[in-house]
């Protein structure tokens, strides 16, 4: 459920980037760029809590396992 919802978050936030970008005046170039720049960013925060909660998970099984803190 929660992979439905993170992926519906970002598709929502890159349709916004896109639209709101060409409003403020950007031209094709910067507003390429910007919105590869702002999905780049989108999909590092997004694997950084999805490595976060594996090693979570993972810690679960046993108490030898390293946490991540």
């Amino acid at each position: 459920i929660w992979l439905v919802v993170i992926c519906a978050v970002i598709a929502l936030l890159r349709l916004l980037v896109s639209f709101l970008l060409p409003k403020l005046g950007f031209g094709a170039e910067i507003l390429s760029f910007l919105v590869s720049a702002v999905t780049i960013v989108i999909w590092a925060i997004v694997c950084i809590a999805a490595i976060i909660l594996i090693f979570n998970l993972i810690g679960c099984f046993g108490p030898s396992m390293p946490r991540l803190r």
